[in-house]
């Protein structure tokens, strides 16, 4: 089961389990009025189910699914800016708490989509190898919510049996769907398209110039390898960074996207929106020790080269995960 199957992790997490040769697949999403359902067609599945009737199922239905090997749960409420508390308590916290129930029930494999959103400004650190989850101060309520749920598996005693994947910034091909929520990748490769600029925000910080902002930045395709090799290991329980594990700036991204059209870099410092200065993390960076310590010897995508994979590959052609034609 892949949920937020059309989403940005979710619809590359099932184009990562077909190109290891499952179809088997149960997707399941909420399609709104967005254009996400154009990431479906190129995957190959053996079901979709919308979110809402899924989880009647889960609660009327138990036995509905059959054995189910792993369950990928990746569906939420991803926006940083939503302020509805009640929605993201349902969506992001209580829904997760019923699969996580249902999967534990089935003795199925759980992994669900945490946030390095959880850490806050990090000036607890961002240390996935910590049990002190109370210390972190989530800056907004997406954080929050993910955050809840992390303590709940914790005091539950879930965490042995089941992971939580830390995304750090996640981008690739499929997050068209995203809106205001879309990497600074896709929006900057529009920008320049229409402009021949890009407009980053200037830093409020003394200590950091405008554009050295720095993010742990992960290409999806990554991000999916890095999941399936955890989902590989059934002793591999608890909280995990998925992130690059080094942070890079602004301003190298936008150099990056830049260099991928083949431009030179025209970059503009706009102030950033006030409701935003108090919740904006300035620093982050994934600590994978404890990724590595599972065995995991991949070698994540330089920036530049994923950059520019996403950009000539995908965006240009106006191409889809399943779209792209076969490596030579």
């Amino acid at each position: 089961m892949v949920t937020g199957a059309a989403g940005l992790i979710g619809s590359a997490m099932a184009w990562g389990l077909n190109r290891r040769g499952h179809e088997n697949l149960l997707l399941v999403d909420s399609l709104d009025t967005s254009e996400k359902w154009k990431h479906l067609p190129p995957l190959r599945y053996a079901d979709y189910m919308q979110a809402a009737d899924f989880a009647t199922k889960l609660e009327m239905a138990p036995a509905h699914f059959g054995n189910v090997h792993a369950v990928y749960h990746l569906g939420a409420c991803s926006a940083t800016t939503e302020r509805d508390a009640s929605y993201l308590i349902r969506n992001n916290f209580e829904y997760t708490k019923n699969i996580c129930a249902w999967a534990l029930s089935r003795r199925s494999r759980f992994l669900y989509a945490s946030s390095a959103a959880t850490y806050g400004d990090g000036a607890h650190g961002m240390d996935d190898k910590s049990d002190d989850l109370a210390r972190l101060r989530p800056l907004n309520m997406y954080g929050y919510s993910k955050h809840l749920f992390d303590q709940h598996a914790q005091r539950a005693g879930f965490l042995r049996h089941i992971i939580g994947l830390k995304y750090f910034n996640v981008f690739g091909p499929n997050e068209d769907h995203k809106g205001d929520m879309r990497s600074v990748v896709a929006k900057a490769y529009e920008q320049i398209l229409a402009t021949g600029r890009l407009s980053l925000f200037k830093s409020h910080r003394p200590d950091y110039a405008h554009g050295m902002q720095q993010r742990d930045f992960l290409y999806v395709k990554d991000a999916v390898d890095i999941t399936l090799h955890l989902a590989d290991k059934p002793l591999a329980g608890g909280l995990y960074n998925i992130g690059s594990g080094e942070a890079r700036t602004w301003v190298d991204l936008a150099h990056a996207v830049f260099a991928a059209l083949g431009r030179d870099p025209q970059i503009d410092f706009v102030d950033m929106p006030e409701a935003l200065r108090g919740k904006y993390q300035y620093h982050t960076c994934a600590d994978i020790t404890k990724l590595r310590g599972t065995g995991y010897t991949g070698t994540v995508t330089p920036l530049a080269e994923a950059i520019r994979d996403y950009v000539v590959n995908y965006l240009v052609p106006g191409r889809f995960l399943g779209d792209e034609p076969p490596a030579a």
